[in-house]
């Protein structure tokens, strides 16, 4: 397989995955998913002093019977779920006793929850088992174990190795971006899901897998120990052009994301930064809080967010007007960027506070609570819906660039996508400075000239943020 074949691989199994919403997320095993954290918020401003609440139940109970747990579930829809028009058909009143006494144990419970949540028709609703839950919870706490590297599913249904994690176990054992995982610990991998692969590959630390690799024609065998993977919020944070700070914002997810955040623009803004690029291409989300808290490092004045509950009772999130950094600001957004990034970008653009360039955003505009159930496990409940400051609903819709910066898949084969996406794979890394980025590019220029005080030529190019 020659370097641009594996390129444009590579690239068509994160196009795939992206727009399944299977999102970056480190398992044990790695990144990657179909059933992990899609840009879901673990807070909600509650409707009475406007600060976060943890969104969250557990049950108690003596003695967990499986007929306990889905009834639970069935009540934490019924009184939480943000769109009660599906609750008020009585099909969804039959779910309450449809398995009464026909569940006997905790697989038929499961199943029987997924079943009744999959009536709803919201891809964000959805039951977590035990190992899931766990990861949702150690990728909030910024604490994983496992490999380091990002997997997925391609077309064929094969487990596919997106990309390891520099200075891991992954890395250091030589896996490669579009490497199929063909075997684990000797078991083959046809037909599974990405969950059941990272099960087999998580383990504790200093404990050993062994994969087996199709490599084009080659099968590599290759043993890895498992250790405590860093989970980094921001992934990227320097100075280009001599004057303008650029942060890569990866996720909004860890607890750690405000305080790396803070560290960041200290570090640029000490190293002479004039102008900031914030960059939130290819950031699934996090947790709200999270974007409240970095809204809030730039903003001076203005609305953040408001959430919509099932009521129809809207909650706003105001600036706390104590900004760290007034500097000229661009964001970077594309198809991407999804949930708590829109809300960041929303609020920095409906504020008057950055120009958006790139490409139009994911469209995720509702709200989840994570809930954790006895057993261990979990379900994650859309409960809201958000509006930007200009009351602007992007569910399924996105928000569009000031400046537009379009791809095609030639300018990806041609090595001016997104810095980190390198044609070359491996072998050849790409970094920022190597201006071969068109959207970056095109960042900096907004921000030079910004800097020379000729906002205007932006302005020409500015696409007024639509009232929906």
């Amino acid at each position: 397989m020659t370097d641009e074949e594996t390129n444009q691989q590579v690239k068509e199994i994160i196009m795939w995955w992206k727009l399944s919403l299977t999102v970056a997320f480190v398992l044990s095993a790695g990144m990657g998913g179909s059933n992990v954290l899609a840009g879901h918020e673990q807070y909600l401003a509650s409707a009475d002093k406007g600060a976060p609440r943890l969104a969250q139940s557990i049950i108690h109970t003596s003695v967990l019977e499986p007929d306990t747990l889905y009834h639970k579930v069935w009540q934490l829809i019924t009184e939480d779920f943000y769109d009660p028009d599906k609750l008020k058909d009585a099909r969804w009143q039959r779910w309450e006793h449809k398995y009464d006494g026909k569940l006997k144990n905790m697989d038929d419970a499961h199943l029987a929850i997924e079943t009744m949540l999959a009536s709803l028709d919201d891809r964000y609703t959805r039951f977590l088992d035990r190992d899931a839950f766990d990861d949702e919870k150690s990728q909030i706490d910024a604490r994983l174990f496992g490999i380091g590297v990002q997997i997925g599913v391609d077309k064929n249904h094969r487990i596919i190795v997106i990309a390891p994690i520099e200075g891991t176990p992954a890395s250091r054992a030589g896996l490669m971006p579009a490497d199929e995982i063909f075997e684990i610990n000797g078991k083959s991998t046809k037909g599974w899901t990405v969950e059941e692969a990272a099960k087999q590959i998580r383990g504790e630390i200093n404990t050993e897998v062994k994969l087996t690799l199709l490599r084009g024609k080659d099968k590599i065998k290759v043993v890895v120990t498992r250790a405590e993977i860093p989970i980094k919020a921001v992934q990227t944070a320097k100075i280009l052009d001599g004057n303008v700070g650029y942060v890569r914002l990866g996720s909004f997810i860890s607890q750690q994301a405000t305080k790396e955040m803070r560290e960041s623009i200290a570090n640029v803004t000490t190293l002479g930064a004039k102008g900031i690029i914030l960059d939130l291409r290819d950031n699934p989300g996090g947790l709200l809080t999270n974007a409240i808290d970095i809204s809030n490092m730039f903003l001076d004045k203005g609305n953040i967010v408001s959430t919509v509950d099932r009521d129809g009772y809207k909650t706003s999130a105001p600036s706390d007007g104590k900004p760290l950094c007034r500097l000229p600001l661009v964001v970077l957004i594309n198809k991407g960027s999804a949930s708590a990034s829109e809300i960041t970008s929303g609020a920095l653009r409906d504020n008057g506070r950055a120009t958006l360039v790139g490409q139009t955003t994911y469209g995720k505009g509702l709200v989840q609570g994570i809930n954790r159930l006895e057993d261990g496990s979990g379900v994650n409940i859309t409960i809201a819906r958000y509006l930007t400051p200009n009351d602007t609903d992007i569910n399924k819709k996105g928000i569009g660039p000031d400046v537009a910066v379009t791809l095609n898949d030639q300018d990806y084969k041609d090595g001016k996508g997104e810095w980190w996406l390198d044609p070359q794979g491996p072998i050849t890394k790409r970094s920022p400075e190597d201006m071969k980025d068109v959207q970056l590019k095109a960042a900096l220029d907004v921000v030079h000239k910004k800097l020379d005080g000729n906002d205007n030529a932006v302005a020409l190019k500015a696409q007024a943020p639509s009232k929906n």
